[in-house]
């Protein structure tokens, strides 16, 4: 598995382009956070052309809801910012860890197993992936992640070594982001990556938020194998923000629930499965 890592690292994992209105959303956020982007930071955290950054930017001044200013865009002189702090698209957390909670613990033991005593692991915030923290207790385990529960579910264990990037709060999932895309991250690499998804769908895996996207991305860099953690209700009805092609997946850790053509779509994609 580490070999196919090694090839979806020589390449990028998704080289779509985000629509329009979801590069707007993300400079929008960006502004009401901070109040002035500069261009080369869009260029590094958009998956667009420098042209089609500037032809947003030009729809955005035109529409009277950014200024240009020299090496970037500020917000407009008569548009404060929001002050409300930064704010995520998506099921907010205490809503989601109620939902297939049976299936989410059963999923989470299972990725746990996968774990090897004493080895580096990503653990991505999500419902799903915080199942994983009671079960590895006593594996001795570094482990870097952005979600606030799971750090509190991990600080008990006296073996496990817990690390977490820099960033914004954000409220909703409880999870730390660096919303400008700046590498805040400890120099950290791990052998894998434990991540959940909205959705999953022949495009790849989907998030509901940008930001979210961007931040995902730069932790799939960080890691020698992506494991999905996923219930089966995540395969109906696919939509959102993808992330990357279900090429770029390693292992997809699911419940009795998947169907049929579910699984032969991710096996044809050379994804093994683990049915927890």
């Amino acid at each position: 598995m580490a070999t196919k890592r090694a090839k979806q690292k020589a390449e990028a994992a998704d080289t779509r382009a985000p629509h329009a209105e979801e590069r707007e959303q993300f400079i929008l956020r960006l502004l009401d956070e901070r109040g002035f982007v500069a261009f080369r930071e869009l260029e590094r955290d958009i998956q667009a052309s420098p042209a089609t950054l500037r032809r947003d930017l030009e729809r955005l001044e035109t529409e009277g809801r950014i200024t240009r200013v020299h090496g970037g865009a500020k917000i407009p002189d008569d548009r404060p910012s929001t002050g409300a702090g930064p704010s995520l698209q998506g099921i907010p957390f205490s809503e989601n860890i109620a939902r297939h909670a049976t299936q989410k613990a059963a999923i989470g033991k299972a990725a746990a197993s996968l774990c090897t005593a004493g080895e580096g692991v990503i653990i991505d915030g999500g419902s799903t992936t915080l199942q994983m923290c009671s079960h590895l207790d006593g594996k001795h385990l570094q482990v870097m992640t952005n979600s606030l529960h799971i750090v509190s579910a991990l600080l008990s264990q006296n073996g496990t070594r817990v690390l977490v990037p820099g960033g914004a709060v954000f409220r909703e999932q409880d999870i730390i982001l660096s919303a400008s895309g700046d590498d805040l991250m400890p120099r950290f690499y791990a052998t894998k990556l434990f991540m959940g998804a909205t959705a999953v769908g022949p495009q790849g895996i989907m998030q509901p938020d940008v930001v979210l996207v961007a931040s995902e991305r730069r932790l799939i860099d960080r890691a020698e194998q992506l494991i999905l953690l996923v219930d089966s209700s995540k395969f109906q009805g696919p939509s959102g923000n993808i992330l990357c092609g279900l090429e770029a997946i390693d292992i997809v850790v699911t419940d009795s629930g998947i169907g049929r053509d579910h699984r032969r779509m991710l096996e044809s994609a050379g994804v093994e499965i683990v049915v927890a």
